[in-house]
Formats: structure tokens, C-alpha cells, sequence
């Protein structure tokens, strides 16, 4: 049980180590000596919520799913991976009018009958619990009103003199790998266990494009997810090979607008020219944004929790001893 007076503790059942036992460097594929590790907090509570059982609840019955399958996540990339910083990133604006002003149909698939983000029922009171827990856990967060987590983390990884690694179920966050410094994604989406680590080697083999060229990618293809329609006509391969040929978006309008046939794939040029006016305002929906007015706190990790007291009332009122017990334990083994 997680007590004030202990400290961090260890695992309260099992293997005394907990689930993250037998977690070395060498298991996960790509490690370095990472400096900085942000998280995208709403691709992973978003998983956690749908991975792990609504049966899992408090004392009261108000499910705890999502805040535990969380901490469990950042306990497990703790002990892996190793990082000196860690903050999560937060959505403090889901849908920015700026984007919208540019593709009106950008996320409207998600906007729930009162106004705002369509949230599983079960989830909704699950954020503000997951977010009092990081406070007193001393866990930095770090948001930008106006902006989504994905312009925070592009905003911080853009700043960063030392490596990074951004961990996120969303391909989008593929545009800020780069190799020097080195910023690198660990791409969540068949699990924090299944990671793959994606950096500028890995982009290109995968999609013959360089990291940065991925937000055009997705324009062009398309992106149902969040509302992009791309372009008809045009698919995965017809993107890559324009991104490719061209370098951006607007290496193909400039093209488009020599008259020139040269460098289109088969086809490909009457489809661009056509949608023309999508290609030069999707950029502003796709590509995330380096210069948000981010609020963040330090990001180091804490070796004692900031608030001992209120951890232990929140475990006790959550039914959260075993996450957290496994989170503070991680915390301890790599404290500097």
C-alpha cells in the first residue's frame, strides 16, 4: 500500500518487482541515453482506457481504468527507457479554429452534439483523477493554450538541444524525428510492450520519405482519423513519390503553377491541379507547430513524491496502491 511515510515503495503483489521485472535496455529495440521523454497523454489514456477493463474501478464504482493502464504505461517507459526529463503533453485546445478556418471538416467526425470532443462516458471522469495523481506525483505536464499536445511536443522536441524521444500512437508525430539532434517516436500503436522506435532511417524505409516530409505525406493521402480528405486519386504510393520528387507541398504547387509536366507521376498532375486550394490550406491542419506558447514545468523526474499525503488519499480513494506502487518503484530505481 502506497503510505506517506515509506516512500517509494515496491510492487505490492506478485513478483516483488512488479510487471516491469526483467526490463533491460537490450529489450527494447533502438535504446540510447535519452534526455527528454514527452508523452502524448491523450493517445495514451485513450489506449489505456480501451485496453484495460471498465470493470476496473474504485470503491465507489467510477471506473479507474485509463489512470491505471497510464501510470502502468509510464512506469514501464521509466524503467526502459530511462529518461532524465519526462512530461506529459496535453491537449488544451482538441480542435484549434485555426485549423478548422483552414479544413473546416478537420475533426468534425468527433465533435459530440454539445459542442466539444466525443469522449467514451466511462473516460470523461477519469482525466481530471489522472491529472490530480501526476501533480502530486510530481510529475511535470506541459500544455499551450489554443494548441493541441501534438504543437506542445513539436514545439519542445523543435527546442531541444538533446535527445528525444516522443511517445504517441499517432503516426502524425512521424514529421519531428531528425537525427541531430537526435528526436526519435515511439510509435505505441499495438502497445507500450510492441513499441518501434521511429526515427529518420526508419520513416524512410518505411515510406520512402524523410520524417519532415510526413505531415504533406498525410495531406495528400489522406487522413480519415482526423477529417483530411486528401486527395482523390491519390493513395499512399502517388504521395510518397510526390513528397519524394518535390520535398513539400509547396515544391508541388510551385510545379503546378510552371505548367510543367515534369517530375508528376502518371496521372497525378490534373488530380493536384484540381484540388489546388486543398493543397495550400491542409498544411496548416497537418503539420504540427514549433512555435506554441508552451507552459512546462522541468520535467525531472522526482525521486520522492510532491505530495505524499495526497498521493496516498488518491490511491486509497481510486484503488490505485498497485500502479502507483509500480510507478514509484520505477521512479526510485532510476533516480540520480
Amino acid at each position: 500500500m502506497v503510505t506517506a511515510r515509506d516512500g517509494p515503495p515496491t510492487a505490492a503483489r506478485g513478483d516483488p518487482r512488479g510487471p516491469e521485472r526483467a526490463i533491460g535496455m537490450a529489450d527494447v529495440p533502438g535504446w540510447c541515453a535519452v534526455t527528454l521523454m514527452l508523452l502524448d497523454s491523450a493517445s495514451l489514456y485513450f489506449r489505456a482506457f480501451h485496453g484495460v477493463p471498465e470493470s476496473v474501478t474504485a470503491p465507489d464504482g467510477t471506473p479507474v481504468n485509463a489512470v491505471r493502464g497510464f501510470l502502468d504505461m509510464v512506469a514501464y517507459l521509466i524503467r526502459a527507457r530511462r529518461p532524465d526529463r519526462l512530461v506529459a503533453c496535453l491537449d488544451l485546445d482538441w480542435r484549434p479554429d485555426f485549423r478548422v478556418a483552414a479544413v473546416p471538416s478537420y475533426k468534425a467526425h468527433r465533435v459530440s452534439p454539445k459542442g466539444g470532443e466525443t469522449i467514451p462516458d466511462g473516460l470523461v471522469p477519469q482525466i481530471p483523477v489522472l491529472l490530480d495523481v501526476l501533480d502530486r506525483l510530481g510529475i511535470s505536464t506541459a500544455g499551450a493554450e489554443g494548441f493541441e499536445a501534438d504543437d506542445v511536443i513539436g514545439t519542445m522536441a523543435a527546442a531541444a538541444t538533446e535527445p528525444v524521444e516522443v511517445v504517441s500512437g499517432d503516426r502524425d508525430l512521424f514529421q519531428v524525428v531528425r537525427d541531430d539532434p537526435p528526436v526519435r517516436v515511439l510509435y505505441v500503436g499495438r502497445g507500450v510492450r510492441n513499441l518501434v522506435v521511429m526515427g529518420e532511417a526508419e520513416v524512410a524505409a518505411k515510406y520512402g520519405i524523410p520524417g519532415r516530409g510526413y505531415a504533406d505525406f498525410a495531406v495528400l493521402r489522406g487522413d480519415p482519423s482526423d477529417g483530411l480528405p486528401g486527395v482523390p486519386g491519390v493513395g499512399e504510393r502517388s504521395a510518397a513519390a510526390l513528397v519524394a520528387r518535390f520535398g513539400s507541398l509547396d515544391g508541388m504547387v510551385a510545379a503546378l503553377d510552371s505548367g510543367s509536366d515534369a517530375g508528376f507521376p502518371s496521372g497525378t498532375r490534373t488530380k493536384l491541379a484540381a484540388a489546388r486550394d486543398y493543397l495550400t490550406a491542409a498544411p496548416a491542419v497537418a503539420r504540427v507547430r514549433t512555435d506554441a506558447p508552451v507552459e512546462a514545468g522541468d520535467g525531472r523526474l522526482p525521486a520522492e513524491p510532491a505530495d505524499p499525503e495526497g498521493l496516498v488519499g488518491l490511491a486509497e480513494r481510486w484503488n490505485l496502491d498497485s500502479p502507483l506502487n509500480r510507478l514509484l518503484g520505477a521512479l526510485k530505481a532510476v533516480a540520480r
